[in-house]
């Protein structure tokens, strides 16, 4: 079975961009815990942390905390949960790092957190362009 990430990497995927350079992508989780709720991936295919190669560390981490305040601020947001899930939990079996954006008192409780759907593909279009915006307009 093909990599449902990889497939996005390579453009042969429907996603909602919102940042992407030569070494990673950024797009909208489709099933997300907020709006804004965005994922961060390697281009090339690496299950979890222990196989990303040490030259991709430092530069997919930075896109990372780039990434952050960019949802941070495009939603508004009073900060961001950010989060790796290494095979158990891994609903797709691609490094991927889980940007949240946060608000005081949001509902989130511990790991089992309900997951929602946007209420429109227009509404997710909205929600990628304010991130993309956000993306790039900080400096890489």
């Amino acid at each position: 079975m093909a990599c449902a990430f990889c497939a996005i990497a390579a453009a042969g995927s429907e996603a909602q961009i919102v940042f992407e350079d030569e070494l990673t992508l950024g797009f909208l989780d489709n099933r997300p815990l907020f709006e804004g709720h965005t994922l961060l991936i390697p281009r090339a295919h690496h299950e979890a942390i222990w196989d990303l190669p040490d030259e991709l560390v430092g530069p997919s981490f930075a896109n990372v905390r780039a990434l952050s305040v960019a949802v941070r601020d495009a939603m508004g947001a009073s900060g961001a949960f950010v989060a790796l899930n290494n095979i158990v939990s891994q609903s797709v079996p691609h490094l991927h790092a889980h940007v949240v954006p946060r608000r005081p008192k949001d509902g989130l409780r511990g790991f089992f957190w309900p997951r929602t759907k946007y209420s429109s593909d227009e509404r997710a279009a909205e929600v990628a362009d304010l991130i993309r915006a956000e993306s790039e307009r900080r400096p890489k």
